[in-house]
C-alpha cells in the first residue's frame, strides 16, 4: 500500500527549469513559504539536465542578469561570453540561491494530479519514493513546460501549431572534447553557412547525417577543447506521452555516433573529437499552449507591443521554429535574419489561465500562439515569466487576494521593470 502524506505551503512551484527556479526563488525572496517540486535529480531543467549550451535571447529580468553574474564568478576558466553555460556549476548555483531564500526542494518527485475544488486549484498530488503527498497551496505555479498540472486541473489548451497540432522536434544535447579551438568551426544557427575544401558544412550534414537529423549547430563552452552539439533531431514526437519521450531518447542516441563521424571527417578542428557527456533530459521544444486571459501573438512581438499590464519587459529573440518534418529551420522560422530589434513585453494576463483560480503559468506553457511561443520559449524570457509569477504569488499571499486582483503596478515596481 502506498503511504499518503499531506503538506501545506503558501506557494507550490511545479518544475525547476529556468522559469520554475525563478518563480520559486522570487516568491520566497519576497516572503512566501515555497515548495519546489522537480521530477529529476537536479534543479535547472533544460539549462542543466538538458545540457543547454548557452542562454539565447535576452530579457529585462533582474534575476536573469544576477544568474549570469553569479555564474561568471563560478567559472574555472576566464570566459569572454558570459551567456555560456557550465551545467555542473549552474546546478550548484541554483541550489545555493534557493537555499539562501529558504525554498523547500523535493527532487525525484513527480506531480501527478491537480487538487481542485470547482475552478479553484488547491495544490497538487505528488509521488516519490516516500509515497504520495497532497501538497496544499494558496497559489500553485505550473512551470513544468508541458503544463501537466494545469492540464489536469481542466485548464483549456491547444497542442502545437494551430493548423494541425504538429509540434517542433525534440533534441538530445551532447558535448564532444578533443576539439582544436585554434581552427574549430562554430556554427551558431541554421542560417549560418561555412565553406570548407570538402564542401559547405550544412549541406554536408544533410548528406552524411541520417534523417531526420541533418544539420550542424556547434557552440563553444566554458571548458578548453569542449564543444556543445545541438545536432540530434526527432520529429512527430508528443512530449506529453511517455512512449514518445522514450522513442525520442532512443532515436537521438542512435544518431550521436554518426554525428561524431561527420564532425571528424568534415569539420575543421574536430578531427579527434569524442563524446564526453550527453543530456539526461530530452529537449522538448513545444507541447501545450494554454488559453489565458490574453494570448500573445506573432504580431504583438513584431510590433514590440507594450502592454499596460506587462510583467516582462525587453524580451527579445527570433522566431526559432525548427523544421517540424525534418532537419534545419522550418519555413516559418527566422533566426539571424529576424528584423525586429526592439524588446517586447508580456502581459500578466498571459500567466493567468482563463478560468482557473489560484493557478499561474510560467515558462514555455504561458498563453501564446505557436509562432509567439517559438520566441518566448527562450530561457532568459522563461526566467522573466517565472520571476513575474513568483512576484505575483508573493503579493497575493501577503494581501490574501485573488491572482486576478493583484496590482500589476506593484509587480512592476517590485521587479524594477
Amino acid at each position: 500500500m502506498i503511504e499518503k502524506f499531506e503538506l501545506h505551503t503558501d506557494v507550490l512551484v511545479l518544475g525547476s527549469g529556468p522559469a520554475g527556479f525563478a518563480a520559486a526563488y522570487t516568491a520566497a525572496k519576497n516572503g512566501a513559504k515555497v515548495i519546489l517540486v522537480e521530477q529529476g535529480g537536479d534543479v535547472g531543467g533544460i539549462s542543466t539536465s538538458g545540457l543547454m549550451s548557452h542562454w539565447t535571447g535576452s530579457c529585462g529580468s533582474p534575476l536573469y542578469y544576477e544568474i549570469l553574474r553569479r555564474s561568471k564568478e563560478k567559472n574555472d576558466f576566464e570566459v569572454e561570453n558570459i551567456t555560456l553555460i557550465d551545467p555542473e556549476k549552474l546546478k550548484t548555483l541554483y541550489l545555493e540561491m534557493l537555499d539562501e531564500v529558504g525554498v523547500k526542494i523535493l527532487l525525484y518527485t513527480f506531480a501527478v494530479d491537480a487538487i481542485c475544488e470547482g475552478d479553484k486549484v488547491l495544490g497538487a498530488t505528488v509521488v516519490n519514493k516516500s509515497g504520495m503527498t497532497d501538497i496544499y497551496a494558496k497559489i500553485t505555479i505550473d512551470a513544468t513546460g508541458d503544463g501537466d498540472i494545469a492540464a489536469r486541473s481542466g485548464a483549456e489548451f491547444m497542442l502545437g501549431r494551430e493548423s494541425d497540432n504538429k509540434m517542433q522536434p525534440a533534441t538530445l544535447m551532447f558535448k564532444v572534447a578533443g576539439v582544436d579551438y585554434s581552427k574549430a568551426a562554430f556554427i551558431p544557427s541554421f542560417e549560418t553557412t561555412y565553406q570548407t575544401e570538402k564542401g559547405e558544412l550544412q549541406a554536408l550534414a544533410k548528406q552524411h547525417i541520417p534523417y531526420p537529423a541533418g544539420h550542424i549547430l556547434t557552440y563553444a563552452t566554458t571548458l578548453p577543447g569542449v564543444v556543445t552539439c545541438n545536432m540530434t533531431n526527432v520529429t512527430d514526437i508528443d512530449g506529453t506521452h511517455a512512449e514518445d519521450l522514450t522513442e525520442a531518447t532512443v532515436t537521438c542516441r542512435k544518431q550521436m555516433d554518426d554525428i561524431v563521424k561527420y564532425l571528424r571527417e568534415f569539420v575543421p578542428g574536430y578531427e579527434n573529437c569524442f563524446i564526453i557527456s550527453s543530456a539526461s533530459l530530452i529537449g522538448v521544444r513545444e507541447t501545450r499552449h494554454f488559453k489565458g486571459k490574453y494570448t500573445l501573438t506573432e504580431q504583438d512581438i513584431l510590433e514590440a507591443k507594450v502592454f499596460d499590464d506587462y510583467v516582462v519587459k525587453d524580451a527579445h529573440f527570433n522566431f526559432d521554429v525548427h523544421n517540424i518534418t525534418g532537419a534545419g529551420l522550418d519555413k516559418t522560422g527566422v533566426q539571424k535574419n529576424f528584423k525586429q530589434d526592439k524588446g517586447y513585453t508580456i502581459p500578466y494576463r498571459c500567466l493567468l489561465p482563463e478560468v482557473k483560480e489560484n493557478l499561474l503559468l510560467c515558462g514555455r506553457n504561458i498563453s501564446g500562439t505557436h509562432m509567439a511561443h517559438s520566441n518566448f520559449r527562450a530561457m532568459p524570457i522563461c526566467v522573466g515569466t517565472g520571476e513575474a509569477a513568483g512576484t505575483a504569488s508573493a503579493i497575493a499571499v501577503k494581501h490574501n487576494c485573488k491572482l486576478i486582483d493583484v496590482d500589476v503596478k506593484k509587480i512592476q515596481d517590485m521587479l524594477g521593470v
